[in-house]
């Protein structure tokens, strides 16, 4: 039941960073809620590989490559998903810090009370 919670919250908010960010576009709630479910094959799949081969690059940077995984991870969400797309690399960068924003507050209300 929380896995389908955290997909329908993560479309909900693909849809509100889609119609304030110039370069992104989605074309259905059902578009929306694919996003939302390739995004998490992905980041299930092919973000630990990428993280893998570039560990160099991640100490390196001391973390912030990861972002640039982040954008990577969106642009691949956007060649899979045909009613979804984005502009550019940089585009997918910032819709990529500020869905992991949206994400973590509407993740917080789905936290339960670990005190009882």
């Amino acid at each position: 039941m929380k896995l389908i919670l955290r997909i329908l919250l993560t479309a909900i908010a693909v849809i509100i960073l889609a119609s304030f960010l110039p370069g992104v576009a989605i074309a259905s709630y059902t578009s929306a809620i694919i996003v939302a479910v390739v995004l998490g094959i992905l980041r299930v799949t092919v973000k630990p590989l990428l993280i893998f081969f570039t560990l160099p690059a991640t100490i390196v940077t001391l973390g912030l490559f990861l972002l640039v995984i982040n954008a990577v991870i969106i642009l691949l969400a956007d060649y899979f998903v045909s009613g979804f797309s984005v502009s550019g690399f940089w585009i997918a960068l910032l819709f990529s810090v500020l869905l992991s924003i949206f994400q973590s507050v509407l993740y917080s209300f789905l936290e339960e009370d670990k005190q009882k």
